[in-house]
């Protein structure tokens, strides 16, 4: 009797296991869904990168079920999604065809890209340790999306035309070391970042540690304009442009670099040369913390974290594919956080730059887009999308306990864009 029943078990779990084999040869695309249902929204984005270096295409959908993806159904890719916990669905073609067909007709706000190539990524982050961490570098390593680290060296010799997508650190771009003079000068990472700094700026060839930042920010303008995309969050943001805006001017104080920051320094800044802000004042007071008035912190302090949301901007997917899939996501109001720059003045950002996201019923911008020449950059204020205000030496986020992060999810789409080709309509 137990022999027979142990035959009945073992002759269902083989029905099984041939029924699902039988069903996935009927199942001609692979879906990973995006919306609400989906069990791990960052490692999704991370599945996709990995099977574009495998060399398969995929189709980005759009604003259907939160910019899902769809392909080919391979069972290599079926396993990874079941290694890496990530949900997906088996569909025929037949369905396939209908969620194409409904997706293209001209009465919903959703179209399709085609992402065809995975791009070589850097991120520009000094060597060693700082006391702080990175939102891109911790969720592109939870999502297994592999990245190289250069810095000024790197970028001076030309190196980022190796790259298709180029991430600033926390960085401060003005020479004047995230403005922590006045709360951390004694500190040993103060200054050991102060001499990695300087020694490297002299074997560059430079005087000042400003001048070689300076020359980085030029190299990496080239790199956008002659087609690459760039990414940055928190000081990179703002102090990327000062340093633009800048090239002419010394804006550093004696405590920085040895001598007296010009007194006349705002009335000489070139907003012809920054990419995203204008009509700015800087703060060259090495007392006062924040780089200029750019950034909201200046007037408004901390913001109460239970009523402190921004909300995404609706896109046509049709007629604007590039904002669009940049604000893909699973919900369009998401919480805020903090940063050393958190958020961004709407009057000091340029009129043709897209805004994507704000605090409602606040002149607050979180996240703006704009281009150079052939290439895209990306804005995102704030220093860590799930911890609202992070201070220096706080340990880094665990995204396990995030997997659904809408604030981890829209760095995510910044880096698929570069994999991007818009794809044409059917007839």
């Amino acid at each position: 009797m137990k022999n027979n029943c142990k035959k009945h078990i073992i002759n269902f779990f083989v029905f099984i296991l041939f029924f699902t084999s039988i069903q996935d040869l009927y199942c001609q695309k692979l879906l990973i869904q995006m919306d609400l249902a989906q069990t791990n929204h960052l490692k999704a984005y991370g599945i996709v990168y990995w099977s574009l270096k495998e060399g398969n295409d995929w189709d980005w959908l759009l604003n259907y079920r939160g910019g899902s993806f769809i392909t080919n159904y391979d069972q290599k890719i079926a396993n990874e999604c079941r290694i890496r916990g990530v949900d997906f669905q088996s569909i025929t073609e037949a369905d396939a065809d209908d969620i194409y067909s409904m997706i293209q007709s001209e009465g919903v706000n959703m179209d399709v890209v085609k992402l065809e190539k995975a791009p070589k990524i850097a991120v520009y982050v000094q060597p060693g340790n700082a006391p702080w961490d990175d939102a891109v570098r911790m969720v592109l390593e939870y999502a297994e999306v592999e990245y190289d680290a250069i810095w000024d060296e790197e970028v001076l010799n030309d190196k980022l035309s190796n790259y298709d997508w180029l991430h600033l650190h926390h960085e401060d771009f003005t020479g004047q070391y995230g403005k922590f003079w006045a709360t951390h000068q004694h500190e040993n990472w103060y200054i050991q970042q102060v001499a990695l700094n300087e020694n490297t700026a002299q074997r560059l060839g430079f005087q000042k540690v400003s001048e070689m930042k300076k020359a980085t920010v030029r190299k990496i303008r080239e790199f956008v304009a002659n087609g690459g995309f760039l990414f940055a969050m928190c000081t990179a943001t703002d102090t990327y442009d000062i340093a633009l805006s800048a090239e002419n001017v010394d804006i550093c104080d004696e405590i920085y670099d040895g001598d007296q920051a010009d007194p006349h320094a705002n009335d000489k800044l070139d907003f012809t040369k920054t990419m995203a802000f204008e009509n700015y004042t800087i703060y060259t007071n090495p007392l006062v913390h924040p780089f200029s008035n750019i950034d909201v912190g200046v007037q408004t302090g901390l913001a109460n974290q239970d009523i402190d949301y921004f909300t995404l901007f609706e896109f046509s997917a049709k007629y604007d594919p590039i904002p669009t899939m940049l604000t893909q996501c699973h919900v369009n109001v998401i919480k805020g956080f903090l940063g050393q720059t958190t958020a961004f003045y709407k009057d000091k950002i340029k009129k043709y730059v897209n805004i994507l996201a704000e605090k409602e019923g606040t002149n607050e911008v979180k996240y703006i887009q704009g281009h150079i020449g052939r290439g895209f950059f990306c804005w995102y204020g704030g220093h860590d999308p799930e911890d609202y205000q992070h201070l220096l030496g706080d340990p880094p986020t665990n995204l396990e306990l995030y997997k659904t992060s809408p604030g981890y999810r829209l760095i995510l789409n910044n880096i698929l864009f570069p994999a991007a080709k818009k794809k044409q309509q059917k007839t």
